[in-house]
């Protein structure tokens, strides 16, 4: 951030973990020159929560989630920012798309998350080939929107978020991105792919439900 000519942000939301997160982003955040680095700390389990909060919280044009490994090198991020990127109000972070490049990941989990996909274009949001990637932009004013009203707190929160979009009629991107594999992710296939598909129904309910209507 301190190479970039924008000014930023970096927050850092810490609900759960138990290797010293919060302390050690305290203590970096009190240096002078880290005045740009906030920590949040939430009591509820769950990422889609600890987004949200982040989300919510943020100041900027552009909001920008990220996943704490950083298995998209963050230099990329100014793919998503202008001059490269600015016409749009939700931009994913794609290894899908033409351009995007993949290291390191074993076959089963590609399949896998080819699998998972699948049932969230089917289920839930159409057209687009990496729902799941956990590098994603949004506009400020998109950002309050949709987190305003976004409902899950667990890991499908971001294809619930990409859904409120689509029926919103926002303007979605996709962004090839080049993403390595880590090997301490903490998804489980079959697990993850039966707790998706109930929270893709749940979405479905929301919404007919209205819980996604815009705040008043």
């Amino acid at each position: 951030m301190a190479e970039q000519a924008y000014q930023a942000e970096v927050i850092v939301v810490e609900n759960g973990s138990v290797d010293q997160t919060a302390r050690v982003v305290r203590e970096f955040a009190q240096r002078a020159e880290h005045s740009h680095i906030a920590l949040i700390q939430e009591t509820q389990r769950g990422k889609g929560i600890a987004v949200r909060r982040g989300m919510l919280a943020a100041q900027g044009v552009y909001r920008f989630m990220c996943d704490a490994d950083l298995s998209m090198p963050i230099e990329e991020v100014n793919k998503f920012l202008p001059p490269v990127l600015d016409d749009y109000e939700v931009a994913i972070a794609s290894r899908e798309a033409p351009g995007a490049r993949r290291y390191n990941e074993p076959s089963y989990r590609h399949i896998g998350g080819r699998v998972i996909n699948f049932l969230i274009r089917v289920l839930a949001v159409r057209n687009f080939q990496d729902t799941q990637c956990g590098f994603k932009s949004f506009s400020a004013a998109a950002a309050l929107d949709l987190f305003s009203v976004q409902q899950l707190n667990g890991m499908s929160f971001d294809v619930e978020v990409l859904y409120i979009a689509q029926q919103r009629g926002y303007k979605i991107v996709e962004v090839p991105i080049n993403w390595y594999f880590s090997s301490e992710s903490r998804v489980r296939l079959v697990q993850d792919t039966l707790r998706v598909i109930s929270d893709l129904f749940q979405v479905r309910r929301n919404y007919q439900h209205g819980k996604y209507d815009r705040k008043k």
